[in-house]
């Protein structure tokens, strides 16, 4: 008996069936007539280097002919100077991703799709009011005398004739509005996303996207004018170079407002005794915690506003404020515990980062990583006191955000310096600076602390008034977000069947 051998075209079908996702797309290439040869992937490999090129040469040749007197030179700077910002913009934007894994694996698998949802839909939420009003508010013309109020209309203009005109003058740091907007977007995200760890586990999910609305609309930019817009506090000579208050302790401050309006989650006190409640999934917020740490390349040195030669510093200050906090955390925790406690080393690198956004560009190297090492003590200390205080802070976010973000605003004031050059000159009290310095700091971050209080108190007020309050049913609770919330799991695979 003998046996008919199988079609090359029925063991191709047969082998795409047995293919994994790796090999399924090359034997389709190599289906294809004409891609059965590796020189002709190679080929193909090139198309998307060649699309590039075309789109990198199509803005030049757009600059050139929108400023003819637009020299090679000054096109290069040009296109590098937003090229960058549009890298480090999307650094900031995955940073998001880091947020949300960072909270979703340090809470309960009952409410992962919840927090999840949160951390994915605000981003969207703050993009979209910063782009009606936010961005007029915070970079717009000045409205009230004393820099205190900004508007410019409603959303804004995209026009990039005044960055080609400020390239052709030879200035460098020449944005394009569009890029410059993006950019600025993203850290309004970033504020916003700082509330949800703060609120986890019990807020309504529309409660906290109407407050999400008017903290990116309007409370967020308008203390972000204050400084980054030449306001009251620029003009005291206050410094934060890329948001330790603005940013970090404006969404702190406003979480904590919220938390301390839902009140803790069910069994969280017990005798007034604060109750471990483990995150579901660790591995999940370490990686989160590593995310947000390369993310934070594009939040801190993508503030510089150009791409010169001071970035790869702002780089290096941020990484060893980092590493400062991670070591620091580790050894205290270990000291109060025990044993080195995981949760607190990922708060410790946070804390590390945050304590240097404001000072990145206003530290020595071992200013940097000193400054990280007393965050990283600070966070370790401020989470128990949180709990003391009878806060429920799932996640430590105000211990990260809000507390190392004062700390990051005030260290500036004690060892700062005046810029980043060698040799820079201390204008830190300890470093011979006196308290000039450290006094407008600690004004500053006093004024974002009273700003963010005053104001989220009232909007947090009005939603719940309005709404019917801003926390979910003890029954939701208690079952979960997800189910409560959104109707679906986040693990329907491992539910038990009783």
């Amino acid at each position: 008996m003998t046996t008919a051998l199988p079609s090359s075209e029925g063991r191709r079908t047969a082998r795409l069936q047995e293919s994994s996702l790796l090999e399924a797309p090359l034997l389709l290439l190599r289906s294809i007539r004409g891609f059965r040869n590796h020189q002709s992937l190679t080929w193909l490999a090139t198309v998307p280097l060649a699309l590039l090129g075309l789109g990198v040469f199509g803005f030049a040749a757009r600059a050139e002919v929108g400023l003819a007197d637009l020299t090679g030179l000054q096109a290069a700077s040009f296109l590098a100077d937003n090229l960058w910002l549009f890298v480090a913009t999307i650094l900031v934007i995955f940073m998001n991703a880091g947020f949300a894994m960072v909270e979703a694996g340090m809470c309960r698998s009952k409410n992962a799709v919840n927090i999840l949802t949160k951390n994915l839909f605000v981003f969207a939420l703050a993009v979209t009011a910063y782009w009606v009003i936010g961005y007029s508010l915070m970079y717009g013309e000045p409205t009230f005398a004393g820099g205190w109020l900004y508007f410019k209309g409603l959303f804004f203009d995209p026009d990039p004739s005044s960055a080609l005109a400020c390239a052709a003058a030879g200035e460098t740091g020449c944005l394009v509005p569009a890029v410059d907007f993006l950019f600025q977007a993203a850290f309004a995200g970033t504020a916003a996303t700082i509330v949800s760890g703060l609120v986890a586990e019990r807020v309504k999910f529309g409660e906290f996207v109407v407050f999400s609305l008017v903290l990116t609309a309007f409370i967020y930019p308008i203390a972000g004018s204050w400084q980054w817009n030449g306001g009251w506090l620029s003009e005291l000579g206050f410094i934060d170079f890329a948001g330790s208050s603005i940013v970090h302790s404006v969404g702190g401050w406003a979480g904590l407002v919220g938390a301390m309006l839902l009140g803790p989650r069910i069994g969280k006190f017990v005798d007034g005794k604060a109750q471990a409640m483990p995150g579901h999934n660790m591995a999940l917020a370490t990686l989160g915690a590593l995310v947000l740490w390369i993310g934070w390349y594009g939040f801190n040195p993508g503030s510089e506003l150009a791409m010169d030669q001071y970035v790869a510093f702002v780089a290096v200050t941020t990484t060893l404020a980092a590493a400062g906090g991670a070591i620091a955390a580790t050894i205290i925790s270990t000291l109060t515990s025990g044993k080195p406690d995981l949760t607190m080393i990922i708060n410790g690198i946070l804390a590390g980062l945050v304590s240097i956004t404001a000072g990145c560009g206003n530290m020595t190297l071992t200013g940097s990583w000193l400054a990280g090492f007393v965050g990283g003590v600070i966070v370790v200390f401020a989470v128990s006191a949180i709990d003391n205080a009878g806060i429920d802070d799932p996640v430590g976010a105000f211990s990260v955000h809000g507390v190392c973000g004062v700390w990051g605003t005030i260290v500036i004031g004690l060892w700062g310096v005046d810029g980043m050059d060698p040799g820079a000159i201390g204008i830190g009290l300890l470093n011979g600076g006196g308290f000039k310095v450290l006094l407008v700091q600690a004004l500053g971050a006093a004024a974002y602390a009273i700003w963010t209080i005053f104001t989220c108190w009232i909007v947090w007020s009005i939603i719940g008034g309005f709404f019917g309050g801003i926390r979910v049913s003890e029954q939701e609770e208690i079952q979960g977000l997800d189910i409560g919330e959104h109707g679906m799991e986040a693990y329907p695979d491992f539910a038990s069947v009783k």
